[in-house]
């Protein structure tokens, strides 16, 4: 009976892993953010001195936006013409503390650009946000249900449909002070 060797070793992720952070323009601590991983285990990923468990596998593949296989191979993939991302693909920002969620519908290499997401607010429910840099913008689409938005000494009511634009350089609060869920649209552009 003759048995066959095989390469039993873990994949080495590191180089693929740097390979599609640079492409998409990130900083080690910019996907330490994103993917919720700290920046000294990235480190040691790239630099092929530990292997990712599957759970910090699968963060680093949604933040990366590409299928977690893509990130086990060393094989390098053309660009599609179309990329379709899966609903579960999409990194969440939970905030089930606050009744909100906050789904990252941008690519990660536009992070610190121009962002937009998904925001769901539960009865209740808030978004608090401190002062983003200087010159940063946000516009605000509700898609369902009625939000309250308060900026600085301001709050406005915001109307199934209607879409505030504000400066985000200062503190603010996105509330849903209905009795039903409210669903908007957050883009962030940063100067």
């Amino acid at each position: 009976m003759s048995t066959t060797l095989t390469n039993n070793a873990p994949p080495e992720v590191g180089a693929t892993l740097q390979r599609l952070r640079l492409a998409r323009g990130l900083t080690l601590e910019d996907l330490s953010r994103i993917a919720g991983v700290s920046k000294s285990m990235l480190s040691q990923i790239e630099r092929e001195k530990a292997n990712p468990t599957i759970a910090i596998t699968w963060r680093l593949a949604n933040a990366l936006g590409v299928q977690i296989g893509e990130l086990l191979s060393s094989e390098v993939r053309t660009a599609d013409l179309i990329r379709v991302v899966e609903a579960h693909e999409i990194p969440t920002l939970p905030g089930a503390h606050a009744g909100y969620s906050l789904r990252i519908l941008g690519p990660m290499d536009l992070a610190g650009k121009y962002e937009w997401y998904e925001l769901t607010l539960a009865p209740g429910g808030e978004l608090v946000s401190q002062a983003h840099d200087p010159g940063t913008g946000e516009h605000l689409t509700v898609i369902t249900g009625t939000v309250e938005l308060e900026v600085g000494n301001e709050k406005r009511k915001v109307r199934h449909g209607a879409t505030a634009r504000y400066s985000a350089d200062q503190n603010h609060v996105i509330r849903n002070t209905g009795k039903a869920e409210a669903k908007a649209v957050l883009v962030v552009v940063h100067r």
